[in-house]
């Protein structure tokens, strides 16, 4: 399965103000009197829930040159880097966010053969209106830690038709300045050749590509071109340093499909004799051959027949080396794509049969150049035999808790396998993508003796599932439960452990989740794509925290949509995806329409009073009093999207992020106050309350003070604080976000492709001042200057900081003091991060600090945690938090900021001057 998510959200918006007359109370409070400055910034430590994989892998690349250097790419979840060591994947693109979310589809990647720190990536989502944004060019000197950016200028498609083609994106191995990019929907080829700084498409090549998969598709998805699929080079054609002078380029073009140059790409041909009504999915040059795998349709999860040929390049010559030829009509019902040759052993080679959904996907390997196959397992229905074991131990929920008859077997050996690659390396390990995972082996000859490979799962670290709803219950064995697009969702007792995925019942898509405040071990979910016979069983109850489930009573074609558990789990509210809302009385019991609520709007209930629930549709709020039976409209203005939640242990406080900002209600909904600070919001949620208070903690994805991120507010929004950073951003996350009742400063968020993403504090408020009311009205922070968004692709790697400079603060009141060192922890061109360090240097204990100095290059921080700073022209003043001003004689804390500088030049700022308060 691979999740195919989408966000067409416009966050900003303007603020309905229309009465409706004398029915509804518009929203027109602003909490505090002055808008906010700058919210402070916290540091966190990030990590994902470990569900390992979860979607499409379409490409797996292995660096020529250096040994276990590997990439992997996904449709929707980024880029990653495969660790040795750990045996798991590290992620490369979590710096990019809402504004660049799009950076998550990668349509191709490249890892350079000569300088092999460098790594390049193709990156955009749609070729539609679903991505505003054109696709980039993203290149990486340090492995893909950091990234610098080139933008096209056209889109581009990483989770479009096609998109298992490749590599669309490679770099000449002689020249290696020198790279080729094939895009899609008719833009032709590109060419840089200054290390992807900047790119030139290549006019005269000669087919810019036609094939579409469906014209007339109204969604407007599947009728775009195909494009340029794969550029491979003869490296024999050239010499270190100078241009390689053949290179092959794989076009979708049922029948012009390969096309050369043998001049450098001075000049394009056609090649003679291709194989004509088939696309060439892959090509790849090895041995003194081209290969290509083709089929009849573009993929990836499409196709009917296809071939696999090798051309001799000494002589042109064509052979078909098909393991089961298309004219084999009846036993050709796929195409083939994956395709890899073994580096050691040039005349062995491997294929898959990418579209073969039935019985399972197929996988050959030839060791005398496709003269002869073996494949991965036979079968003469319905008898199969496997040359292959699969141990999903790791990750149980792979199998999809099916049982399959034969010769279908579960877990499956996989679907949409476009990615199949051999180690250069180590001839025995093998690695390939399939729609939910990537599998592996380290025995791979024993297949040409007759033995058996031993497959897994090579997955840790790579998550790439789209979060659709997100709940911690605050008792019980699981401290969170996910509802998960294409593979349901998961109730994980540990958060560093893979289990089993929902069942009984089973549904491709768990939307939403709900759990009853006042005894937790009741819960409900629904979804849709119910693997039933009626297909009609879409919500599953559970008595014991999630633990087992069973089928609820569902309404006649009832879907997905969102539900709401009331407090005791005795009522049930479900609003569907078309066929409007409904309540129950009793936990899983039969349903009733509700009255005067608009069908799909977004309903929660109160957390205290059992007989309370809320609605949201499109910006109109809604309460009902009688248990779900009957809504009434309240408030409006609340903007056209947002996502809303009822506080627990308070009756009628509710908070609500919308594209117009955060708002807090107090009285059930009659009326909202905005928060100043505010522009937009996406999520909300409710976390342990911090040391010393009685309020829960706020966590909300949402715009504060102009900087959209992650924030945290401990006293009921009187203040916030950013707690993810410019490195920790998820692309488009934040519809799902909660807060976890048990632990302080914990978070989890759900992104749409990266998984389930977990954040903790690093540090401990202590010794705050008392909470403030719940029914008070919240006011925003009032810290004095606005801070710029940081940086989000910092692109060079970082560097070493010249020496602190010090200057301790004479004796203060009663024997107070402090010394304050300034550090530069490393930095990038346009931008770096830096530390202050004060230390308590009286001989009585600090209440407060502040540290103040002036820059001389024109440095601008852009944030700050562990300190709140205020910037006037050069000069800087950071004062201690809420948290670390008090510090005995000889105790340190630090402060960390981030900031831009001019490139040239980044000197320590002298004198830094502490004084203690």
């Amino acid at each position: 399965m691979q999740p195919r998510a989408r966000r067409t959200r416009t966050l900003a918006g303007t603020l309905a103000a229309t009465l409706t007359a004398g029915a509804l109370a518009v929203v027109t409070q602003l909490a505090g009197g002055t808008p906010a400055a700058a919210a402070s910034s916290e540091p966190y430590t990030w990590k994902n829930v470990r569900i390992d994989g979860g979607g499409f892998v379409p490409g797996i690349i292995f660096n020529p040159t250096e040994q276990n250097l590997i990439y992997a790419r996904t449709d929707i979840g980024g880029a990653y880097r495969w660790n040795q060591s750990t045996s798991s994947w590290i992620p490369l693109l979590d710096f990019a966010g809402w504004d660049h979310w799009n950076y998550n589809g990668v349509l191709s990647l490249a890892t350079d053969p000569v300088q092999t720190s460098k790594v390049y990536a193709a990156v955009g989502m749609y070729l539609n209106s679903w991505d505003p944004n054109n696709g980039a060019i993203l290149r990486s000197s340090d492995k893909g830690a950091t990234w610098a950016a080139t933008t096209l200028p056209f889109k581009v498609g990483g989770n479009m038709p096609g998109r298992g083609m490749g590599e669309r994106l490679a770099i000449d191995p002689n020249r290696n300045s020198t790279l080729y990019f094939g895009a899609e929907a008719g833009n032709g080829l590109w060419r840089s050749t200054d290390s992807g700084v900047t790119w030139a498409k290549v006019t005269n090549f000669p087919n810019a590509g036609n094939y579409v998969q469906d014209p007339a598709d109204t969604n407007n998805y599947l009728n775009f071109s195909q494009g340029i699929g794969w550029v491979a080079f003869d490296k024999s054609t050239g010499t270190a340093g100078n241009t390689t002078q053949t290179i092959y380029v794989g076009v979708a073009d049922l029948q012009n499909t390969v096309y050369r140059s043998l001049n450098g790409g001075t000049s394009w041909e056609r090649v003679a004799g291709q194989p004509t009504g088939y696309l060439a999915h892959q090509g790849e040059i090895a041995g003194g051959y081209l290969y290509i795998t083709t089929s009849d349709k573009g993929g990836p999860y499409d196709g009917g027949h296809g071939d696999v040929w090798k051309m001799q390049l000494s002589t042109g010559t064509w052979t078909q080396i098909s393991p089961v030829p298309s004219s084999d009509t009846n036993n050709n019902y796929f195409g083939y794509s994956g395709l890899s040759v073994d580096r050691q052993n040039p005349n062995t080679l491997m294929v898959t049969g990418y579209s073969s959904w039935y019985p399972d996907t197929f996988i050959w390997r030839s060791t005398d150049g496709g003269a002869t196959w073996r494949q991965f397992y036979d079968y003469a229905w319905p008898n199969r035999t496997n040359r292959y074991t699969l141990n999903i131990s790791g990750v149980p929920w792979l199998d999809f808790n099916e049982q399959k008859s034969a010769p279908e077997q579960s877990p499956k050996l996989g679907w949409m396998t476009e990615a199949l690659e051999i180690d250069p390396f180590n001839a025995n390990r093998m690695l390939f993508g399939t729609g939910a995972t990537i599998y592996g082996t380290t025995n791979l000859t024993a297949l040409d003796t007759g033995g058996t490979v031993a497959l897994s799962p090579f997955i840790k670290g790579l998550e790439e599932t789209a979060v659709l709803d997100l709940i911690s219950p605050p008792t019980g064995a699981a401290p969170l439960i996910s509802g998960v697009g294409d593979i349901g969702g998961f109730r994980h007792t540990s958060l560093d452990v893979v289990p089993d995925m929902f069942d009984m019942p089973y549904f491709g898509s768990t939307n939403s989740l709900d759990y009853a405040e006042l005894n937790p071990s009741y819960v409900v979910r629904v979804g849709k794509g119910a693997r039933t016979a009626n297909g009609q069983t879409n919500i599953g109850v559970s008595s014991d925290g999630g633990a087992n489930w069973w089928s609820g009573s569902s309404p006649s074609g009832a879907q997905g949509g969102t539900v709401a558990l009331n407090a005791n789990g005795t009522r049930v509210v479900w609003s569907t995806e078309a066929n409007g809302v409904f309540y129950a009385t009793s936990f899983g019991g039969g349903f009733s329409q509700a009255g005067g609520v608009p069908a799909t709007a977004k309903v929660e209930s109160d957390r205290v009073n059992p007989n309370k629930f809320y609605a949201l549709y499109n910006g109109t709020f809604y309460v009902s009093t009688n248990g779900g039976q009957s809504f009434t409209s309240t408030a409006t203005g609340l903007g056209a999207t947002g996502n809303f939640k009822a506080m627990p242990g308070v009756e009628g406080e509710i908070w609500l992020a919308g594209e117009t900002g955060v708002y807090r209600s107090t009285n059930s909904g009659t009326s909202f106050t905005k928060f100043a600070a505010s522009a937009s919001g996406v999520g909300i949620g409710f976390g342990k309350a911090a040391p010393g208070r009685t309020n829960m903690a706020v966590y909300t994805m949402a715009t504060i003070d102009g900087v959209r991120g992650v924030y945290r507010s401990n006293d009921v929004g009187a203040t916030w604080v950013r707690i993810n950073d410019a490195l920790h951003q998820y692309g488009n996350a934040g519809d799902a976000i909660t807060g976890d009742p048990r632990t302080y400063g914990r978070v989890y968020l759900g992104t749409n492709g990266r998984g389930i993403i977990y954040g903790d504090a690093t540090v401990t408020p202590s010794s705050p001042p008392p909470s403030p009311s719940a029914s008070t009205s919240a006011s925003p922070s009032a810290s004095p200057s606005a801070s710029a968004s940081p940086s989000a692709s910092p692109s060079a790697s970082p560097s070493a900081s010249a020496s602190p400079s010090a200057s301790p603060s004479p004796s203060g009141p009663g024997g107070k003091a402090c010394a304050a060192t300034y550090k530069v922890l490393n930095s990038w061109p346009g931008g770096f991060t830096g530390e202050l360090k004060v230390t308590s240097t009286g001989t009585v204990a600090t209440t407060g600090w502040r540290v103040d100095f002036t820059f001389t290059a024109g440095q601008v921080i852009s944030q700050m945690w562990g300190g709140i700073k205020t910037q006037t022209g050069s000069a800087v003043q950071a004062v201690n938090e809420g948290y670390n001003g008090a510090l005995a004689p000889t105790a340190s804390t630090t402060a960390g900021f981030n900031a831009s500088w001019n490139n040239s030049s980044n000197p320590i700022p002298s004198p830094v001057t502490c004084t203690a308060l």
